[in-house]
């Protein structure tokens, strides 16, 4: 019987994880079988279970691990000693760099997590609302400090996270820049956005 290949330091469950998310985005969750990973992974699908409990468990993980980086980075960045703009900029560099390097995965996390069944659905969409709350209250902040300029700070959450997910056409791109390119271009698109512009001379 095949056994699932693993380079050094990375677990068989890992190996399924990641293949199960490359499955999970081009298939979906529901489409996607315990047959069609196994075939991925180069083994018989009652191998699997030797190392998973099921397909949930799979979606379970991959939501999970992407959120709680996240929540891991949120948390290191408010600590951090310096201004709102700059936090911004930071965690959006972050999800920028996720869904650049963890494309698979983030985009799984993003798409697919309405497949989960509580309490892990209700715990899921619970850490969403609270990542996006305490990302507006940085600006939210910025904004009482006069770095960034009156807006409503929830929908400018929405509407930055809304653009790094459009990332996903530059991974299906087959004529596109660097990724070093990508990520320098939206952060002066998205962070030149929220600073205030200085009064023109004469008006």
């Amino acid at each position: 019987m095949a056994r699932i290949k693993t380079e050094k330091n990375i677990s068989r469950k890992d190996v399924i994880v990641t293949k199960a998310a490359i499955l999970f985005r081009e298939k979906g969750f529901k489409a996607a079988s315990m047959r069609d990973l196994a075939e991925a992974v180069g083994v018989e699908a009652a191998s699997l279970y030797n190392h998973i409990k099921s397909k949930t468990e799979l979606l379970h993980e991959l939501c999970f691990n992407v959120a709680n980086r996240f929540m891991h980075k949120i948390d290191e960045v408010e600590a951090e000693p310096i201004s709102a703009i700059e936090k911004v900029d930071k965690l959006l560099r972050f999800h920028i760099s996720e869904m650049i390097h963890h494309y698979e995965e983030v985009y799984v996390s993003d798409r697919e997590w309405k497949h989960l069944a509580d309490p892990y659905l209700s715990n899921f969409q619970n850490q969403r609302r609270i990542y996006r709350k305490r990302f507006a209250a940085i600006i939210e902040n910025g904004i009482r400090q006069k770095e960034i300029k009156k807006i409503d700070a929830a929908t400018a959450v929405l509407i930055m996270l809304h653009a790094i997910s459009g990332i996903e056409s530059w991974h299906r791109s087959t004529q596109k820049i660097s990724a070093e390119a990508l990520e320098d271009n939206m952060i002066a698109i998205l962070v030149g956005g929220l600073t205030p512009q200085p009064p023109v001379k004469g008006i």
